[in-house]
């Protein structure tokens, strides 16, 4: 046996044998930056559920077994079903309860299916219970389920109203803010007040649904296993009085052996998703003239076959996660698969063409931010690249525009959902706080990345005046930047930032390479000769004996090159390998508890580019020993959130940001492996 396939045989047993994985919070319906609902405990029964931002957003499930009620999810007098596993999985949330002579199997299934924009758009999570006898004896058993209208305002003073209605196969329910004020607010922690919530149920799964005050609907299921018989019409009424919800009870009858299963989904239409440009955007499902009733048909007639695609992808995606870098690699990657999706809003441009917009969760609330889109990048470069060139159309057709009047890339489009134009630093009027060999460097660096895996560089040509701008911008400006931020602003302004000038040498790098794929064969051999030599004079500049400097001008300091790795994922080849070698032999001696700082000043790392450094490790046994950190972090931090990508290496306490896109930088390590990036990009291209 190979060593790497020893070596992850090994992690795969010693994980089988130890502790089971408790992501810090676990996503259940979490499909975009206002749909996103977490638990934050280590069982599913030990709080309320939560938006992404900690705002309780509560869905409460029971069971009532031989005419006595436990608890499933959330908060209620009733006792807990003890759980007995946990399970995350990049489509779906898998929970395991065991007791009162039953096991109940609760599944959350959000198909995020990468190949398919139509269904990776839709926000529709599916919910379902799958019950048996735990022994030989029958039980009379019924489920009640319930969504609160937390999930569609944004303070609990709003008021909501809420309607019933039949679709073909359908019983639904609904319910939204009664002022409907559509992409009002713009900033950070917020939650959407616009749109409307539905629950739909199959009309023949032997169930009610009602709309009613939340402690008589509880009472009535504990009480007799059904709900009450007429709904609450004392609307419109805020949220906190006499609280109203939508309820559903299933009549499972006798259980024994054989499993019974019934099911539900939550879906929310927004109307309105982003403003783009002074323009409103639909979510891309609504490009065709789909409304919500076309939506919740499709999420029903489809269900089937969504289950079984999402179990197929489960299963391939998590097997060649481990064979990238171990199970430790494979759990925390299925995690940061969902937030990352989950921080974006696909929407559908007026020709219907898709644009993708990040949020930054608990940063400064900016949308379409190029040093996020950069770290998240890699997930969309795996799984489809037309994801990650809707995530770039938009900075461009802004760039294009003379109202950004700088040689270098922009920073941002606005503050989430409002894409109007840059507002962070000196926004469209002055170079104030502006990051520009990092913005230029990145958009150049991931245009080269999209085009290395399609085989051709028509994106590059659509914007090539202004790829070649920045390029020249770079030229003047990379090799050793003046003081600055860049996408580590927390750290602040820092002049000769040696990691920041590999990302402008690489950059021209990977402009020669787009200039060659354009036929501009002239200006591809000057870039590449540009970029040699800059390598070079980067090597003297940068050495510091056993390792090279976080600034040019200070020895006697380290910091993670994490930008190198395009060097290796682009074929660039301007560095010698002893220069990762060099730099991966002295992290290890660095590494606290919780991983390898991000540089000498703090002890603080970033999640994403921790991995990004390790997979410049050319032995598995090294990468396993940087990451091995990152996945205590995420099983042990102290602080329960989704997962944040900004903490400190010794405690494993995060630093503000939670719940962000740029997790998807963890899938890099799957672009290190030509075969398996071509193998998952190649799909989307079918």
């Amino acid at each position: 046996m190979k060593e790497s396939a020893l070596l992850l045989a090994t992690a795969a047993f010693a994980f089988a044998a130890g502790p089971q994985f408790q992501p810090r919070a676990v996503p259940l319906a979490a499909c975009d930056p206002y749909f996103s609902v977490w638990s934050m405990a280590d069982k599913l029964t030990e709080d309320v559920t939560r938006h992404w931002t900690g705002s309780p957003q509560a869905l409460t499930s029971l069971i009532r077994v031989d005419g006595k009620t436990f608890r499933l999810m959330g908060r209620d007098r009733a006792p807990a079903l003890e759980q007995t596993s946990l399970e995350a999985l990049p489509t779906r949330t898998i929970y395991r309860f065991e007791g009162a002579g039953v096991r109940v199997t609760l599944t959350f299934l959000t198909p995020m299916l990468p190949d398919d924009l139509d269904v990776l758009s839709r926000p529709v999570t599916y919910l379902v219970w799958d019950v048996s006898s735990a022994g030989s004896t029958e039980h009379q058993v019924a489920l009640y389920f319930e969504a609160s209208p937390q999930l569609v305002v944004n303070t609990p003073e709003q008021e909501v109203v809420w309607a019933r209605y039949q679709a073909p196969g359908l019983r639904v329910l609904r319910m939204g803010s009664h002022r409907q004020p559509v992409l009002e607010k713009w900033g950070d922690d917020l939650r959407i007040d616009w749109g409307y919530l539905h629950a739909a149920a199959g009309a023949g799964q032997h169930g009610t649904e009602v709309l009613a005050e939340q402690d008589a609907a509880r009472r009535t299921f504990t009480e007799s296993g059904v709900l009450p018989d007429t709904d609450d019409l004392e609307m419109p009424r805020e949220t906190r009085r006499h609280t109203p919800v939508m309820a559903f009870a299933f009549d499972l009858g006798k259980v024994g052996a054989q499993t019974v299963s019934r099911r539900l989904f939550l879906a929310y239409d927004d109307m309105f998703s982003i403003e783009y440009l002074h323009r409103r955007l639909r979510p891309y499902w609504r490009r065709n003239g789909w409304q919500a009733a076309d939506l919740l048909a499709a999420s029903a007639r489809e269900y089937a076959s969504l289950a079984e695609r999402a179990r197929k992808f489960d299963d391939e995606f998590m097997a060649d996660l481990r064979r990238a870098g171990g199970e430790e690699y494979a759990r925390v990657a299925a995690l940061a698969y969902r937030q990352a999706i989950a921080a974006h809003k696909l929407t559908a441009d007026l020709d219907g063409s898709p644009m993708l917009f990040p949020k930054e969760n608990f940063s400064n609330g900016c949308i379409g931010t190029v040093d996020v889109i950069y770290p998240a990048a890699p997930l969309f470069l795996l799984v489809n690249p037309r994801l990650e060139e809707a995530s770039l159309r938009p900075l461009m057709e802004y760039a294009a525009l003379g109202r950004w009047k700088f040689p270098f890339a922009p920073h941002d489009l606005g503050t989430y959902p409002l894409a109007n134009g840059q507002v962070y630093g000196g926004g469209e009027k002055t170079e104030e706080n502006q990051m520009p060999v990092e913005e230029s460097g990145n958009m150049l660096l991931l245009v080269a990345a999209m085009a290395r895996i399609d085989g051709h560089a028509r994106f590059a040509e659509k914007y090539w005046p202004i790829l070649t701008r920045w390029a020249e911008y770079l030229k003047s400006k990379g090799l050793d930047p003046e003081n600055q931020l860049c996408t580590d602003d927390f750290a602040g302004h820092l002049a000769h930032n040696a990691n920041l000038s590999l990302k402008a040498i690489l950059a021209l790098g990977a402009f020669s390479q787009l200039s060659d794929m354009t036929g501009h064969k002239a200006e591809a051999a000057a870039y590449r000769k540009l970029a040699r030599e800059f390598a070079a004079q980067w090597i003297r500049m940068a050495d510091d004996g056993d390792h090279y400097r976080l600034a040019f001008d200070k020895p006697g300091t380290w910091s993670q090159k994490y930008n190198l790795v395009w060097d290796k994922l682009l074929g660039l080849n301007l560095f010698p390998p002893e220069v990762a070698r060099k730099e991966i032999a002295f992290y290890k001696t660095k590494q606290n508890e919780y991983g390898l700082p991000l540089d000498n000043r703090k002890d603080w790392t970033k999640l994403d580019w921790l991995v990004w450094t390790a997979t410049l490790a050319e032995d598995p046994r090294d990468f396993q020993a940087l990451f091995h950190p990152v996945y205590l972090f995420c099983d042990r931090s102290p602080n329960r959130v989704p997962m944040g990508d900004l903490y400190w290496t010794s405690t494993g306490k995060h630093v503000g940001m939670q719940a962000r896109p740029v997790v998807g930088g963890v899938l890099i390590k799957m672009l290190a492996d030509p075969a398996m990036w071509k193998k998952w990009a190649g799909r989307a291209a079918k």
